[in-house]
C-alpha cells in the first residue's frame, strides 16, 4: 500500500522532481522519453485501451485541491436529488480556512444544478460547500459517501475530507486521478457543466457571469470532455482532462506544477506529442492575448484561488 506523503511544498516539490517517467510507461507506439513536461507527477492514459502511454511519479500520495469537486459532483449525481430545489448558501460555506473570496453571498439561493454548474465551471467554493451541506445526512455524510465511491473505483491511496478540495487532506495520486476522471466522463452533467466557457446566474437579483477556471475548453483545437483545475499552496497548479487529441481519446492528469501557464503548456506539449506520433500535422499556435493570459492564470470567484 503507498504511503501517505506529509510535507512541506518545497520539500515535495523536490523529490517530485527527482522523479523519472515511469518505467514501461510507453505504449501504443507512442515514446515517452520524447515528452518533457513541467508538472511533477503526470500521466496520459490511453481511454480505448486503459494504457499508460506516459507516467511520471503516478502513486505519489499528494493534495489535489479543487480536482476533488469530480467527486463532489459524482456524489451528488449520484444520489438523484431534486436538481431545481434551491439550496441557499449560509455562513456555514464560508472559507475560514483559506479565506478565498466568493460573489455568491450569503442568503443567495440557487438551483442544486447552478450551484454544481458552478462548484464544476468556475470552481466555486461556497457552491461546492452548499452541496455537501444540503445532502441527506449533512456534510459528514456527504464525505463518507465521496470516499465510498473513491472505495467502488479502486481509489485505495485516495482520501476525501471535504467538498470543495480546500483542505490539503483531500489526497490522490496521478494513477487514481486517473480513474476518477473516467468515471466522471460517463456523467452527462459533469461533461456538459465543467466544459462550459462560461454561465450567468441571477442571485438575489444580480445577473453574475462565471467563466470556466480552464481557458483551454473554449481554445480551437482542442475537443475536452472532462475539465477541472484546481489550486491550494500544498498542491501546486492541477489540472485534469479527458480530451481527444490526434483521434485518439486519453485522459490527462496533471499534478503540482507551479508555473503560471505551465500546466496548460504542459497540455499543449502533450497535444503536440500525440499529433506528431499520430502523423498529424500540429495545429498552428495562436498568439495568447494578454488579456486571455491573464484568463488562464485567473482565479474563479470564490473558486481555486489561482484557478
Amino acid at each position: 500500500m503507498a504511503l501517505r506523503i506529509r510535507m512541506p511544498k518545497l520539500m515535495l516539490a523536490l523529490v517530485l522532481a527527482l522523479g523519472l517517467p515511469c518505467a514501461g510507461a510507453a505504449a501504443d507506439e507512442v515514446p515517452s522519453a520524447k515528452l518533457k513536461l513541467q508538472s511533477s507527477a503526470a500521466l496520459v492514459l490511453d481511454q480505448g485501451s486503459g494504457r499508460v502511454l506516459y507516467g511520471k511519479n503516478t502513486h505519489a500520495i499528494v493534495p489535489i485541491a479543487s480536482i476533488t469537486k469530480l467527486m463532489t459532483a459524482m456524489v451528488v449525481l449520484d444520489a438523484n436529488l431534486d436538481p431545481n430545489e434551491p439550496v441557499a448558501i449560509t455562513e456555514d460555506d464560508v472559507d475560514n480556512l483559506r479565506g478565498t473570496h466568493s460573489r455568491l453571498k450569503v442568503g443567495t439561493a440557487l438551483a442544486r444544478e447552478d450551484l454544481l454548474r458552478l462548484a464544476l465551471m468556475a470552481s466555486e467554493n461556497r457552491a461546492a460547500s452548499a452541496l455537501a451541506r444540503a445532502y441527506p445526512g449533512g456534510r459528514e455524510s456527504f464525505v463518507q459517501a465521496m470516499n465510498l465511491k473513491a472505495q467502488l473505483l479502486g481509489m485505495s491511496g485516495s482520501r476525501f475530507s471535504d467538498s470543495t478540495g480546500l483542505s490539503s487532506a483531500n489526497v490522490s495520486t496521478a494513477e487514481e486521478l486517473s480513474r476518477l476522471v473516467s468515471e466522471a466522463y460517463r456523467y452527462d452533467k459533469i461533461r456538459e457543466h465543467t466544459t462550459a466557457a462560461g454561465y450567468e446566474v441571477n442571485a438575489g437579483g444580480r445577473r453574475l457571469a462565471f467563466r470556466n477556471t480552464n481557458g483551454l475548453v473554449s481554445s480551437r483545437g482542442w475537443d475536452i470532455g472532462v475539465s477541472k483545475t484546481g489550486f491550494i499552496n500544498e498542491s501546486g497548479r492541477n489540472l485534469v482532462m479527458q480530451a481527444t487529441l490526434a483521434g485518439r481519446a486519453v485522459v490527462i492528469v496533471l499534478l503540482n506544477s507551479w508555473g503560471k501557464y505551465s500546466r496548460q503548456g504542459d497540455a499543449q506539449r502533450i497535444r503536440k506529442w500525440l499529433e506528431v506520433a499520430a502523423g498529424v500535422a500540429p495545429a498552428p499556435r495562436r498568439t495568447v492575448s494578454g488579456r486571455a493570459r491573464r484568463h488562464l492564470s485567473s482565479s474563479a470567484t470564490g473558486g481555486d484561488p489561482s484557478g
